[in-house]
C-alpha cells in the first residue's frame, strides 16, 4: 500500500467496519455510496417535499428532489474546474473529492428535510425544543449515520469522509442551543422567528460525529468546531466545515440563487419590473467585467417568454460562478481536508448573496407564500401533539414499536416521532393530517 492509499484509508472506512465487495464488483467505496443513496426510500420522498414554492401549486416548480439534482451536477462541475484548471501539482489536487463522491454528499445533503420546507423545520424545532431540538442538516447526518435502511445501527452506513461531507455544522446543540422564549398558549399564536433551530448536531450524535471527527488532531478538532455567538440569548454559530462540504455548500447556493430564481421567473412571481428595480442596480454596482458586458442580456432573456433563452441566461449565470471558483487555503488547520477550501472571487460571492437576498425578500417572505408555510406549519404542530398524547394508539405499528422500544430503553420517544414526521412528504403529512383531524375526510381503506 502507497503513503497516498494509506492516507485515504480512514476516509473509506463504515461504521460497520470492513465489507467484502461483491463478486465482481469493483466500485469505488463512494460509487456505493452515491448508489444507496439514490436508491433509498429518504431519497426519493424528497420528490414530494417542497424546496421553496409548495408542491402541487404547479407542476413546474422545483421539488428538494430535482434541487438536490441540481446541487449534485453543480457541484460536479466545480469538482471538475478545480481539476483543470489548476496545476496538476497543486497541493490540493489529490484531496479533490471524485464524480461520486462529491455527487454522494450533494444527493444528500437536503435528505433530511421535513415536509413543508424550512416552516415544517421550524415547527418540529418548536415541538422539540425541551427534547433536543429539530434541524434538516442534523437529521440528515442522523439518517445517514443510524437511521437509513441500509444497516439496522448505522443508517445508510456510508463511507467516514461522505459523512463528513454533509456535516455543515460540525457541533452539538448542547453547545450553540440559545434561550427561546416562553411558548404561547395556543398553536395559531406561534411565531416562526422566534423558534428557528441552531445550526448543529443532536446530542444524540456524539458518537457519530466523534467517529467522523477521529482521524483528525485534537488540535484541528479544536479548530473545527469553534463557534460564534452574536448575544447572550441567540444561537452559536459554527465557523468552519471541511473541503467537500465547501463544495456542496456553494453548489446549493448557486443553484437556490439561480435555478430556483428561474421557478418564480416562469411563474411570474418575479417580473422584469422587479428586477430592474430590485436586483439589477445592484449587480450593475459590482466591479465585474462580465456583468457589465452581460447584464442587459441576461435580463432580456430571463424575461423574454422563451425557455431556450431563459435557459441561455440561466447558463450563463451558473457557468460565471463555477468557471470563478478557487481553493483558498486555512492555516488554522493541519489536515488538507480541513485546509482547503472553495470559494468565489468578491464580484462573484456578492453577487450571489444579492440574487440570495432578492429571492427571500420577493419570493420566500410574500405573504402568499408564508400563508403556505404557515398552514403547513400548522399541521405539523398538531398531528405532533396528537402522536405524542397517544403514540402507541396512533403511530403505524413499526414507528409505534420502535417508539416503545425507546421507552424500554428510559428516554422519552420523542425522537422517534420526530423521525417519523421528518419523513413525511407534503402529500402523505397533509393526508394524514385530513385522516386525524377532517371529519369529511379519510377512511381505513384509504392508503397513507
Amino acid at each position: 500500500m502507497t503513503i497516498e492509499q494509506d492516507e485515504m484509508m480512514p476516509w473509506h472506512e463504515r461504521q460497520s467496519g470492513h465489507q467484502q465487495s461483491r463478486e465482481n464488483d469493483y466500485r469505488t467505496p463512494y460509487q456505493r455510496d452515491r448508489a444507496r443513496i439514490i436508491h433509498s426510500a429518504a431519497f426519493r420522498r424528497l420528490q414530494s417535499k417542497t424546496q421553496i414554492l409548495a408542491i402541487r401549486q404547479n407542476d413546474y416548480s422545483r421539488t428538494r428532489l430535482t434541487h438536490s439534482l441540481e446541487v449534485a451536477q453543480i457541484g460536479n462541475g466545480l469538482v471538475h474546474q478545480l481539476k483543470h484548471s489548476a496545476s496538476p501539482d497543486a497541493p490540493f489536487q489529490k484531496w479533490l473529492a471524485d464524480a461520486a463522491l462529491i455527487e454522494t454528499v450533494c444527493l444528500s445533503h437536503d435528505i433530511g428535510h421535513p415536509p413543508f420546507g424550512h416552516g415544517g423545520e421550524v415547527a418540529l424545532n418548536y415541538m422539540m425544543n425541551k427534547n433536543g431540538g429539530f434541524e434538516g442538516n442534523a437529521q440528515s447526518l442522523r439518517i445517514l449515520g443510524k437511521r437509513g435502511s441500509y444497516s439496522p445501527t448505522y443508517g445508510m452506513d456510508v463511507t467516514r469522509r461522505t459523512l463528513l461531507g454533509i456535516l455543515k455544522y460540525p457541533v452539538l446543540h448542547h453547545d450553540v442551543v440559545g434561550t427561546y422564549p416562553a411558548k404561547p398558549a395556543r398553536f395559531r399564536q406561534f411565531k416562526a422567528s422566534h423558534w428557528a433551530p441552531p445550526k448543529c448536531v443532536y446530542q444524540e450524535e456524539q458518537t457519530l460525529l466523534d467517529w467522523i471527527l477521529m482521524p483528525f488532531s485534537e488540535a484541528d478538532k479544536v479548530a473545527l468546531q469553534h463557534t460564534t455567538r452574536t448575544t447572550p440569548q441567540s444561537h452559536a454559530k459554527s465557523s468552519h466545515s471541511s473541503f467537500d462540504t465547501s463544495i456542496m455548500d456553494l453548489a446549493d447556493d448557486i443553484a437556490y440563487g439561480v435555478h430556483d430564481l428561474e421557478d418564480a421567473i416562469v411563474l411570474g412571481m418575479v417580473t422584469r419590473e422587479m428586477w430592474s428595480e430590485h436586483l439589477e442596480p445592484q449587480l450593475a454596482n459590482l466591479s465585474s467585467s462580465f456583468l457589465s458586458d452581460n447584464l442587459d442580456t441576461i435580463k432580456t432573456q430571463l424575461f423574454s417568454r422563451q425557455s431556450h433563452l431563459r435557459k441561455e441566461a440561466i447558463g450563463s449565470l451558473v457557468s460565471w460562478f463555477i468557471t470563478a471558483c478557487q481553493v483558498v487555503e486555512d492555516k488554522r488547520f493541519e489536515h488538507p481536508l480541513l485546509r482547503f477550501q472553495v470559494t468565489l472571487p468578491d464580484s462573484q460571492r456578492q453577487a450571489l448573496s444579492l440574487l440570495k437576498n432578492f429571492e427571500m425578500a420577493h419570493i420566500i417572505q410574500r405573504p402568499e407564500v408564508q400563508m403556505l408555510v404557515y398552514k403547513g406549519q400548522q399541521m405539523l404542530l398538531e398531528m405532533f401533539e396528537a402522536l405524542a398524547a397517544d403514540p402507541s394508539r396512533l403511530l403505524p405499528r413499526e414507528i409505534a414499536n420502535e417508539w416503545q422500544k425507546s421507552i424500554n430503553e428510559g428516554h422519552d420517544g420523542l425522537r422517534i416521532i420526530c423521525d417519523y414526521m421528518a419523513s413525511m412528504t407534503d402529500d402523505y403529512a397533509s393526508r394524514m393530517y385530513n385522516k386525524l383531524f377532517v371529519p369529511s375526510l379519510g377512511s381505513v381503506f384509504e392508503p397513507m
